[in-house]
């Protein structure tokens, strides 16, 4: 298998005493015979995607123009948003439901944007919870007025508080000193503007290796509702949008709960290597800092040294298929933490692995279902129109169409697997699925945790059977058409265009 990489995590057996070894010709089963657990050269990547930076964008106040402008934006480059609701404010929970459907963050900004909102922190999560499904539910929390409240309220409730801060310029690697002071720029009249002024700080977060966060109100256009501080011109996001996805190699834009969510997995977590040879690896990525806020189970970019020249390259997690590619000397793989063991292998990869779509995309598809479903399920979601509409699957199924992908969303009932966070009463409502087409052409399934599933093409082929993980995953890409995809016993047809 090549050289076995000695991080120092597993000197044991003759090595702890103190016998002399070559560790460039240590074999596998040198250290097994050794008694080692010994990792190789896998790593988890300081970034998503292994890229140099982070950057999150987030809005207040929930304005009608972060339904109607900022979500199609952020989609239109392949990208995710935070936008922070005030409660008593009557934002349009219908339309802030459809940004969480697509994989935007939804987050308090307390009940009433009092001067402080201590005393909201728990009941304005409870109330947007109750309003808004998503996978990974109400975890982050924005300050009215910047003012921070009641800190072990805080921590007891989201895994992140964002304050403002105009001075700073960039969080570490490790995040924040105080995680209920994470530290944004605020844009617009009062603070950054101009798209130089928006690349030019995801620039320095590239440069320093370090995660950078936006702080938004309304627009000089369009309607803002109460959101009509400090406007911004729309235009100058779009340039830096337009940055990030020209440079998406380098820079990871994602919703600040995700990128909270990676960093404290990251650090927590361990990669445990089972065995190995020149055609496979075997690992787990473990770690035990689930509580009663999150289960984190983000994905996480793990880094594995190439050393055997793989020019393809395939995997799975707990028999589920899983994103890899190869990239700079490297295999990397997102994997979720505690989701069992990842094998990652050689081989072709052109109809398992299609290479990752934009940065902010969450990746990690999964097993097996019945090729009988097509014919009789051609006719799923034929009829659709602007908004939600029932569809012949049945009273809790919906079809939904959007002038940049489709989706379902799915009543999964008794039968769904909440993935163990049941008994967590603040844990996401996990009873639907939902499923969409992103703009980059794959079909993204999310909620579907140990669900059978199974894309068919139009003649009725199954062109991948997997298993869902959980988390929101990219399950196919490929030709354009029509497919009927399969997730537990809900039938969904969507159009990659």
């Amino acid at each position: 298998m090549g050289s076995l990489y000695n991080q120092g995590l597993g000197v044991c057996g003759a090595i702890n005493k103190g016998v002399y070894m070559d560790y460039s010709k240590i074999t596998l089963a040198t250290a097994i015979a050794f008694g080692c657990t010994m990792v190789g050269a896998q790593e988890i990547a300081t970034w998503s995607g292994d890229r140099k930076g982070a950057a999150s964008f987030t809005f207040d106040d929930g304005a009608p123009s972060h339904v109607t402008d900022a979500g199609p934006l952020f989609e239109k480059y392949g990208y995710r948003a935070t936008f922070n609701l005030v409660v008593n404010w009557n934002p349009d929970w219908n339309g802030f439901q459809g940004l969480a459907n697509k994989g935007h963050e939804i987050a308090s900004h307390s009940n009433s944007h009092g001067n402080n909102m201590s005393g909201e922190e728990s009941s304005s999560k409870s109330s947007i919870s109750g309003k808004i499904k998503q996978k990974y539910g109400c975890i982050t929390v924005a300050y009215p007025n910047c003012n921070v409240p009641n800190k072990q309220a805080v921590n007891a409730n989201y895994i992140v508080g964002r304050i403002c801060n105009g001075s700073y310029e960039v969080v570490g690697k490790d995040g924040p000193s105080d995680w209920a002071e994470v530290p944004a720029l605020m844009t617009g009249s009062t603070g950054l503007q101009g798209t130089s002024g928006f690349t030019g700080k995801m620039q320095n977060a590239v440069s320093q290796g370090g995660w950078i966060s936006f702080l938004t109100h309304g627009f000089t256009t369009g309607n803002n509702g109460n959101a009509n501080y400090s406007p911004t011109n729309i235009s100058d996001i779009e340039g830096a949008l337009k940055w990030g996805n020209e440079h998406d190699g380098d820079i990871w834009v994602a919703p600040m709960g995700f990128v909270a969510m990676y960093i404290k997995e990251r650090k927590a977590s361990k990669v445990n290597k089972k065995s190995g040879d020149a055609s496979s690896i075997t690992f787990e990525v473990t770690h035990s800092i689930k509580d009663n806020i999150s289960n984190y189970d983000y994905p996480l970019t793990i880094k594995i040294k190439n050393d055997n020249n793989w020019t393809k390259v395939k995997a799975t997690q707990g028999g589920a298929d899983i994103e890899a590619k190869i990239a700079n000397g490297n295999i990397l793989v997102e994997a979720v933490p505690n989701a069992g063991d990842v094998v990652v292998s050689n081989g072709d990869a052109s109809t398992t692995n299609p290479p990752p779509a934009s940065s902010s995309s969450v990746s990690a598809p999964a097993s097996s279902s019945s090729a009988k479903v097509a014919a009789s399920s051609s006719s799923v979601g034929a009829k659709s129109s602007s908004s939600r509409t029932q569809n012949p699957l049945g009273d809790n199924t919906w079809f939904n169409r959007s002038s940049s992908s489709q989706q379902v969303i799915a009543n999964a009932g008794s039968s769904s697997s909440a993935g163990g966070t049941a008994a967590i009463s603040t844990q996401p409502d996990a009873s639907f699925i939902y499923a969409f087409v992103d703009n980059n052409g794959y079909i993204t399934i999310g909620n579907a945790q140990n669900m059978p599933i199974t894309v068919f093409n139009s003649l009725g082929h199954a062109v991948r059977t997997t298993r869902g993980l959980g988390c929101e995953q990219r399950v196919y890409t490929g030709a354009k058409g029509m497919y009927i995809v399969r997730v537990g016993n809900k039938t969904i047809k969507l159009n990659i265009k």
